[in-house]
């Protein structure tokens, strides 16, 4: 009897320790997302601080095609809502 109910406590232990570790597993692809779109968008004001810093320089960056497509600025914001929205959609 004593075997059967300490069973019964341990398996419910575990259950809840797998439960938790599942919601954290669920919670970071969004902050893994949320990192990826900040760093985005903190390199595209780096490369737009270095094409100013080059124009200065006399140096013809700006009409490299990849540095172009880097500059254009994405809103981490407007990304997360986007997909918020597509998500309820679904």
């Amino acid at each position: 009897m004593e075997a059967s109910v300490e069973a019964i406590f341990l398996s419910t232990f575990v259950l809840i320790s797998q439960n938790r570790m599942a919601a954290a597993a669920d919670k970071r692809p969004d902050l893994d997302l949320q990192i990826s779109l900040l760093t985005e968008h903190e390199l595209t004001k780096l490369s737009q601080l270095v094409v100013e810093i080059a124009k200065r320089l006399d140096i013809q960056a700006h009409a490299d095609p990849e540095l172009q497509e880097v500059q254009r600025d994405i809103a981490p914001e407007v990304v997360l809502d986007e997909i918020e929205a597509q998500q309820e959609k679904n």
